[in-house]
């Protein structure tokens, strides 16, 4: 089995972003000395305990000092950005770190509406329109996006035609090495993604940490898919939140505050830096976050060594895959390096240790 890495640069009491930034740092640098197959970092906005929202240019610093594993995003939401923004940005890290880049591409927000229609360039009157001044929905347009996000990074580029029959070339810089080009994916928690994956001939990873129904999906990417630029057959993974300690116990303890944070999230509760784990996050934990906390515990890897390796290679089974990317949402306690997380490289160290030996 192979193992990967999805970061949202988690912040946590007491934590700067520049703290974050730099304990994400230390983490991938240990995914890459264990032999972690590809790092991620996500985009999400306006939320207190996530630092990453702007996953090109974060993987900029956090890949320094890597030498083999792969650097993506987990993914860019495409509704947020000019495809040719996305384009440029990642050809850039290609021409930084060549044949090792991956452009993992969603349809969700990533944050709530407000922030969504601000990113959008919504604040106030502020709206996108078309040349008759109908409001345009970049949802909507998203499968038009992401193939002129991926025709941008070709050789061939975009051309756009002009009056006159004339046309103009449209292409991403700085133009990526034969060979190097960004590797696609297409990120979903639906059959949307899945059958829209399948249709372009797209990788595609299903965001079970989150979500249900990954065996629909799975399905009507497998049973739809055709071949084109990106391979013959269809390549897929899943994610899973996960913590590992040395026991069970130590384990659940660690899973606490990212599971407050969760459960908040579900039922609208205050928002803010993830707790320490201990007497920190129990003090301000509601009966009902309790209740939410233990109903999503069922669906995340939390234990000791060998319990949470045969709980991913349960779950490669299940999905028929050989990869799965892990976040581990592993909690800190107060004593620990606010620029070091000692926690979450204990997941991958114990992780590693079974199943990457």
């Amino acid at each position: 089995m192979e193992l990967s890495l999805l970061d949202l640069v988690p912040v946590r009491v007491g934590q700067s972003t520049a703290d974050a930034l730099a304990s994400s740092h230390e983490l991938v640098r240990a995914a890459d000395r264990l032999g972690f197959t590809r790092y991620w970092v996500a985009e999400h906005h306006n939320m207190p305990s996530v630092a990453s929202t702007m996953p090109g240019a974060e993987l900029m610093y956090l890949g320094q000092g890597t030498e083999r594993i792969r650097l993506g995003s987990g993914g860019v939401m495409l509704p947020n950005h000019a495809p040719l923004a996305v384009a440029e940005l990642f050809a850039l890290l290609s021409a930084v770190y060549g044949d090792r880049v991956d452009l993992g591409i969603g349809r969700a927000p990533g944050t709530d509406p407000i922030t969504s229609a601000a990113m959008r360039g919504h604040l106030g009157e502020g709206r996108m329109v078309d040349r008759e001044g109908k409001t345009i929905d970049p949802v909507e347009q998203f499968p038009q996006h992401v193939i002129d996000t991926l025709s941008l990074m070709t050789p061939e580029g975009v051309r756009i035609p002009l009056h006159g029959g004339r046309e103009h070339v449209l292409r991403a810089t700085p133009a990526p090495v034969p060979g190097t080009q960004p590797l696609p994916w297409l990120l979903g928690s639906s059959g949307y993604s899945a059958r829209l994956a399948a249709e372009l001939g797209m990788p595609y990873v299903f965001a079970n940490h989150f979500a249900a129904g990954a065996t629909t999906a799975m399905k009507i990417y497998r049973d739809n898919f055709s071949q084109g630029a990106y391979g013959a057959e269809p390549r897929t993974f899943v994610t899973a939140n996960a913590v590992v300690a040395s026991t069970d116990e130590e384990a659940r303890l660690r899973s606490e505050p990212f599971l407050l944070q969760m459960a908040r999230l579900r039922t609208g509760g205050q928002m803010g830096p993830l707790r320490l784990v201990g007497a920190d996050v129990r003090s301000v934990m509601t009966d009902q976050e309790r209740m939410v906390a233990e109903e999503l515990s069922t669906n995340w890897i939390i234990g000791d060594p060998k319990t949470a390796a045969a709980q991913l290679q349960e779950l490669a089974d299940r999905f028929e895959v050989d990869e799965i990317m892990i976040q581990p949402v592993t909690g800190s306690t107060e004593d620990e390096d606010l620029r070091a997380d000692a926690a979450r490289i204990q997941t991958l160290e114990l992780l590693a240790s079974e199943l990457l030996r």
